[in-house]
């Protein structure tokens, strides 16, 4: 037990006594014991994972009740004074909490208490390697999750941060001589011990600017076959600042959101940065992602243009893939170095044919052509991946349509060549607000805790979504369109592998008329081309019920972050497509004629 949690034990003690001489003293001035009456505390006990927590110990030390939680967390205390007293709860590993019960919380002699637990045992262990000595261990770094929690690798490399809670970190890694290398350990990357395992590697050839082979495996992936940038409008709704996922990419260098699109900039800002050497081999700004590629993916297009650029001094661009299975990885240049000075948009396209079957990491980026005061900016529009060239600036991904799908512009070569997700639990509260004319670093925060926006496609047939709602992003209907509950307004789609123990969706969402339902339809689409509308198992919405072609129609207007548990749950059972690779969909439809918008909103998605 830590010297925090033994103080707070101390002082929940010392409560408890005193509220056993209070209940004692209260007990001569009124009718007698009983005179309010016992009843029954019950309620489930969870980590900061919402994990249940077994074996731990419940009790009211002032009236020798105790009990101890179920696998499933779950406990019952009974005989509990309908007065005010503390319930401690107790186990080894976490911090001890007292909760305060007070008669107002019993219901017929019935008070539900849930509470969640903060694991403090947790630990993050790895080994760090010395790229430049032959994967050698590497004794003597320095690792660090905070400038308190830091640590030293031993003569095997070794190293542990012990005494965590389980939360997100940020691990980096140190050593003279050497660039840093910065691990992202999540949350759920702790084992039921409460244990995460991270290896670093030092000291490798940088094969794109600042990052080396074992920092390219754990960047981004490119999991969707289009990515757009900008805020202008060009072609509502498909073109809107609201659909833009670009700026959530990872980026090196100088780079910003514009109306135009994602630019990458020359870095120029100040005099050390203008005294950086001409460079066309190696990018000087660049967006870069992982990406299997498929026959169905191979040929990669980039919509762009320029500013600060003229047909004398152009813009240098290139586009180089890094395939990180080769033992000499470097970064191919697919195409040569291109040029543009053109302030319309031009599609540039790439075959990546040699490629096909490989993870390899792409990136787009800018070359400095000059020393000195060199400003030149490369505008990006698009970045696409189909098997056939896009035919027009503005148009839908070329392809197979999906059978039974016709107008969703979904494709079969997308179906195919969109990677599984590598995320199982999503959230549509952004923790970081804003609009129009701000929102890159509102985007850039859905990475860190995977935005459904961020990590899911958004395809916007009809009607662009709310971006930032307090109460979670949605979907919406045009309130003048016809009915059509086969053409959704807007959907999202992800793959997912589905196995046992993750075959289990759940939408948690609301939607704000109490009179005009809003139509939704959750959709499975397997790796063959079968199409089937999915009905929930369960639900807990005010009014739900399956409406024509295989939408659900439901109201319900409770739920926000102050009452997350107020949302309606629509609970799906996808154990049919264990062993599958499944592209999951959920669509908004104008499913009644009410002159109104319709919302569908995402507060969390979660599959377990």
């Amino acid at each position: 037990m830590n010297l925090s949690r033994f103080l707070k034990k101390i002082g929940l003690t010392f409560l408890v006594g005193c509220m056993a001489f209070a209940a004692v003293s209260c007990s001569e001035d009124e009718d007698g014991p009983g005179a309010v009456g016992n009843g029954t505390v019950s309620g489930v006990v969870t980590d900061e994972q919402a994990r249940p927590i077994e074996g731990v110990s419940v009790s009211m030390p002032a009236n020798g009740i105790q009990t101890t939680t179920s696998a499933t967390g779950e406990y019952t205390l009974p005989n509990v004074p309908m007065t005010s007293g503390i319930i401690l709860f107790e186990r080894e590993g976490f911090d001890t909490l007292g909760v305060t019960v007070v008669a107002k919380k019993f219901t017929d002699a019935k008070a539900t208490v849930n509470v969640e637990m903060v694991y403090e045992n947790a630990v993050i262990k790895g080994v760090v390697l010395d790229a430049a000595k032959a994967n050698a261990p590497l004794a003597g770094a320095t690792v660090k999750v905070s400038e308190f929690q830091t640590t030293e690798t031993n003569d095997k490399g070794e190293f542990q941060l012990r005494n965590l809670t389980l939360k997100d970190y940020s691990v980096t890694v140190s050593y003279p001589g050497y660039k840093d290398v910065v691990k992202a350990v999540g949350a759920d990357a702790f084992n039921e011990e409460g244990v995460a395992t991270i290896e670093a590697v030092m000291g490798a050839e940088e094969l794109l600017r600042g990052l080396t082979k074992y920092q390219l495996a754990e960047c981004r992936r490119w999991v969707y076959n289009e990515y757009r940038g900008g805020r202008n409008a060009d072609d509502y709704p498909h073109w809107d600042w609201s659909t833009d996922n670009m700026c959530t990419l990872d980026f090196s260098g100088d780079y910003e959101e514009q109306n135009e699109g994602t630019t990458l900039r020359i870095r120029n800002s100040a005099d050390d940065q203008r005294n950086n050497p001409v460079d066309m081999e190696v990018f000087d700004s660049f967006v870069y992602g992982r990406k299997l590629i498929t026959a169905d993916n191979h040929l990669m297009t980039v919509l762009a243009r320029t500013h600060n650029a003229s047909a004398d001094a152009p813009a240098y661009f290139g586009i180089q893939v890094v395939d990180l299975e080769d033992a000499d990885a470097k970064a191919n240049l697919i195409g040569g170095v291109r040029t543009l000075a053109d302030e319309n948009y031009n599609m540039f396209e790439a075959d990546l044919s040699d490629y096909i079957g490989k993870e390899v990491v792409i990136a787009v980026g800018t070359f400095r052509q000059q020393a000195g005061d060199y400003w030149k900016q490369l505008v990006l529009r698009r970045i696409a991946f189909t098997a056939e060239s896009i035919p027009s600036t503005w148009a839908w991904l070329p392809g197979t349509p999906v059978a039974g799908l016709e107008g969703w512009n979904m494709t079969m070569e997308m179906v195919r060549s969109t990677m599984p997700n590598d995320f199982s639990s999503f959230t549509g509260i952004s923790p970081v607000s804003g609009n129009r004319d701000n929102y890159f670093d509102a985007y850039r925060a859905w990475r860190d805790v995977h935005h459904v926006a961020c990590e899911w496609s958004l395809m916007p047939l009809f009607k662009d979504p709310e971006v930032f709602p307090s109460e979670g992003f949605l979907l919406k209907t045009r309130g003048d369109a016809a009915v059509n509950t086969k053409v959704p307004e807007a959907y999202m789609f992800s793959k997912f592998s589905i196995a046992p123990g993750k075959d289990k969706f759940t939408l948690k969402t609301r939607c704000f008329s109490s009179a005009n339902a809003t139509f939704f339809k959750i959709t499975a689409i397997t790796m063959d081309g079968t199409v089937k509308h999915l009905s929930p198992v369960s639900n807990t919405a005010t009014m739900a019920e399956a409406a024509a072609d295989g939408c659900w129609k439901f109201i319900h207007e409770a739920g926000g972050p102050d009452a997350p548990n107020a949302y309606a749950s629509f609970v799906y059972d996808l154990s049919e497509f264990d062993g599958q690779d499944v592209v999951i969909t959920i669509g908004v439809f104008k499913g009644e004629s009410n002159g109104d918008e319709n919302k569908l909103l995402f507060y969390s998605v979660d599959l377990n």
